[in-house]
């Protein structure tokens, strides 16, 4: 469904719900954006052609009472149509949030004092890192706007502070009322003292031998925009971003028109983002065990996007492309060059040499990428959508920054940590990311088909042994199936269209096919975190489209201990069969770090691909022209003697490199 109805809010339309939520009092004398964004319309109504008003959304925190407020605004009339006031959840922190938390802990002495105790004394260079206080049991959250800090010491402004923990020191800050709920010492133990920067100065000499490599598109990239919508080859949707979601891609379709004739666009997926994510640590100690992250939900990871900087986060014939969000206090806020969108080379798209004739046909392969990348305390998200020429889409996501660490004790092995310097240690972890993708192959009405291969029993009609079987599950309700991976069956799902076939008679179809982190939740009952990221649970769920059901964790997972999400909503097991459905697809990282992770870690990426499955009649990329060899510096180069490409004898250039 290809309609701005779905874009982001404009800066203006941000302004005007501020200032409708202001004069009806909502959050009292200061109401706190904790997130504004589009309130999407029922796609049933659209597709029937009812009017559907533009509608913004906003999470609202009073600053006085620390009551939450879900609002909702009609655009077009200019009038508040929904508000409610959380009884689970709250809005996802504010930026200024981060100050109160830093000078209220400062201020207090018992605070203070225990950092003494640690040998600490100038407080200028501590750091606070809050965690969500949901976790934990033993805390009351009625009224209150907790979070729950671990400290950190720098030994000078650029240092990296994760190298000197205050280990057993927690505090505990109320942000509305300003004041320390609880200052917990655990136990003192020495703060380690080894630095771990990362910067050149600090690591020098430099590699010598890196030799520049250029991107150049001499006639500019070949994708174009207009307004959010992007069009490249033969796809096309519309780009955005979302505050809590960050990236968020609508009406992605692919045009199957023959050349020279009128496109013929044919849906894919109606919206695709992240829906929740989640970062669990794995020891059980007081001072650790509540420590988590539900990093779209909690922080917001769109409001926490990087402006991006050209020859580093992304190289090439770049488009950049601004983010407008709504500030603390409502009003627009622009992160420049929020999301990035450029073309790579993607190796060989398909080749074949013929043995008889000795003739070679090869295509090389590229790749639109939309991505962005988002900052949440230690750790670093990217989020790249990888769009193809034949048809299939990959997504890619790119773990970056640093460990949470622990401090550590001479001799000492850690249970849950892996020791990484002199009295330091990084903890174990999980990074679980959870995928909403709303699906339109061809059409609305789709069905789900689970699909695992193993070998056919041997006897009559598999006499050698050697038959391969496929076995394809109807997903006739949400709670069919396990929804768990299967490596040794090569597990994987097939949305189908069952009223459109193609010119074999099979039914249009798009295929998830997992990665290689397929891990789950780890964490178990009694634990919290288990109730409230039951989402984790499976790698994969299928749900009839809902358009109040739109993040895995619920809409207000910061304080929340309800079991919102997913599980809650498969209860009921509704049909999934010739509906408009939605796949959840959970990609799980466990991270157990190794010494190579420190200071900072390598790129770590996890994918899922969406794959073209008799979607269409053949490879849908024959018409992708052969690349010029002569464009190629490294296929074919001048031959010192003046006698043509060196690579090719005779002068002719023949070879395709």
């Amino acid at each position: 469904m290809h309609s701005p109805l779905f874009d982001a809010l404009t800066a203006d339309e941000i302004r005007r719900t501020t200032a409708l939520i202001r004069e009806a009092g909502i959050g009292g004398e200061r109401p706190g954006f904790g997130a504004m964004f589009t309130h999407e319309p029922d796609k049933a109504a659209v597709r029937a052609g009812e009017h559907t008003p533009r509608s913004a959304r906003a999470l609202v925190l009073d600053r006085t009472s620390a009551a939450t407020f879900d609002v909702i605004v009609d655009l077009e009339a200019g009038a508040i149509v929904g508000s409610s006031a959380l009884t689970d959840g709250g809005a996802p922190m504010l930026s200024s949030e981060i100050g109160i938390i830093d000078a209220v802990a400062k201020a207090d002495q018992r605070y203070i004092d225990a950092l003494a105790l640690r040998g600490v004394h100038d407080l200028s260079f501590v750091q606070l890192d809050p965690f969500g206080t949901a976790n934990r049991a033993d805390i009351d959250l009625t009224g209150r706007r907790l979070w729950s800090c671990v400290t950190y010491f720098r030994h000078h402004e650029d240092d990296n502070a994760y190298a000197h923990v205050v280990e057993g020191l927690i505090v505990i800050v109320d942000t509305v009322a300003g004041s320390i709920f609880a200052v917990e010492d655990h136990g003192v133990r020495p703060i380690p003292q080894t630095c771990g920067n990362y910067s050149a100065a600090e690591n020098a000499p430099m590699r010598d031998d890196v030799a520049p490599l250029d991107i150049v598109q001499s006639a500019g990239p070949g994708f174009a925009f207009d307004g959010p919508e992007l069009r490249w080859q033969k796809w096309r949707f519309r780009v955005n971003m979302h505050p809590i979601d960050g990236l968020v891609l609508t009406g992605v379709e692919y045009d199957d028109s023959a050349a020279g004739a009128a496109p013929n666009y044919r849906s894919v997926m109606h919206r695709g983002s992240l829906a929740e994510m989640v970062v669990p640590y794995g020891i059980p100690e007081d001072t650790h065990y509540f420590r988590s992250a539900f990093d779209a939900g909690e922080y917001g990871l769109g409001r926490m996007a990087n402006s991006l900087v050209l020859g580093c986060d992304c190289l090439g014939a770049i488009t950049y492309l601004d983010a407008v969000m709504a500030d603390d206090d409502g009003e627009p806020l622009v992160i420049r060059n929020a999301v990035c969108v450029h073309e790579e080379d993607a190796g060989i798209l398909w080749k074949h040499t013929d043995w008889v004739t000795g003739k070679v046909d090869v295509r090389r392969s590229r790749k639109l990428v939309v991505s962005f990348i988002a900052t949440v305390g230690n750790y670093h998200y990217g989020f790249y959508w990888n769009f193809f020429q034949d048809g299939h889409i990959e997504v890619d996501t790119k773990l970056m920054g640093i460990v949470q660490t622990i401090a550590t004790l001479p001799g000492e092995t850690p249970k849950h940590a892996t020791p990484i310097a002199a009295g330091l240690a990084a903890t174990w972890h999980q990074h679980l990311f959870n995928f909403r993708l709303d699906m339109e192959v061809d059409g609305w009405r789709n069905r789900v088909y689970q699909s695992d291969v193993d070998a056919e029993p041997v006897g009559p009609s598999n006499p050698h042994g050697n038959a391969i079987r496929v076995t394809k599950t109807l997903l006739e309700t949400e709670n069919t199936g396990d929804g768990l991976t299967n490596p040794q069956t090569a597990r994987a799902w097939t949305v189908v269209n069952p009223d459109v076939t193609n010119a074999w008679g099979s039914p249009v179809g798009y295929k998830l096919l997992p990665g290689w982190a397929t891990d789950t939740l780890i964490a178990q009952p009694p634990s919290l975190i288990e109730r409230r990221a039951g989402f984790a649970n499976r790698s994969l769920w299928v749900t009839p489209y809902d358009p109040e059901q739109m993040h895995s964790a619920g809409d207000h997972p910061n304080q929340d201990r309800s079991g919102a999400g997913l599980p809650a909503w498969v209860a009921a097991d509704r049909p999934t069969v010739d509906t408009d459905i939605v796949l959840w697809h959970t990609v799980g990282v466990t991270h157990i770090p190794r010494s190579e992770d420190w200071p900072v870690m390598p790129n770590e990426v996890a994918s899922f691909q969406l794959l073209p499955n008799n979607f269409f009649d053949r490879n849908p990329a024959l018409d992708v022209p052969a690349a010029d060899p002569h464009r190629a510096a490294d296929a074919c180069s001048p031959d010192p003697s003046g006698g043509g490409c060196s690579h090719c004898p005779s002068g002719q250039c023949t070879c395709h490199h």
